[in-house]
């Protein structure tokens, strides 16, 4: 099997039509690039982590912020609330082997989110979680990705 299989376009149009309107609202790109980053970390996707690696840079992001997302927990003060909140979120969505979405992760994204942000939020976390297993389903490799 070809390791540079594509996507249907039908597919490969709508993705990113759902991931721009889930993106719209966030208001500061961080928590937004560091969903993706951190969801595509999770399901081990190198195609996902190489498209949202150059955004989060061209949008300001730093590189000792990006190496310290796999351990965002850990990292101290490198983070806002905000910003450890969206990461929280996202691995409670792409990881469901427990259920559902702990009380406690979502009250405390709920704090630093409004309704509209937070639905927008999960909505980029589905986006993205759709995205990674299109892609490793697929044997993507990285570097195909072209704004």
């Amino acid at each position: 099997m070809s390791r540079t299989q594509t996507l249907d376009r039908e597919v490969g149009r709508a993705l990113p039509a759902l991931s721009a309107a889930a993106k719209r609202g966030l208001g500061d790109p961080a928590p937004a690039e560091l969903v993706m980053i951190r969801a595509s970390q999770i399901n081990h996707c190198a195609f996902c982590l190489d498209m949202h690696l150059r955004p989060a840079r061209e949008n300001g992001e730093c590189e000792e912020r990006i190496a310290l997302l796999d351990a965002w927990e850990e990292a101290g003060d490198r983070y806002s609330g905000r910003e450890r909140a969206a990461p929280a979120l996202t691995e409670a969505v792409t990881v469901l082997t427990d259920g559902f979405v702990p009380d406690a992760v979502y009250d405390t994204a709920a704090k630093h989110f409004d309704q509209g942000e937070l639905a927008r939020l999960i909505g980029l976390v589905a986006v993205v979680n759709g995205w990674s297993r299109l892609m490793v389903g697929r044997r993507i490799l990285p570097g195909g990705y072209r704004p």
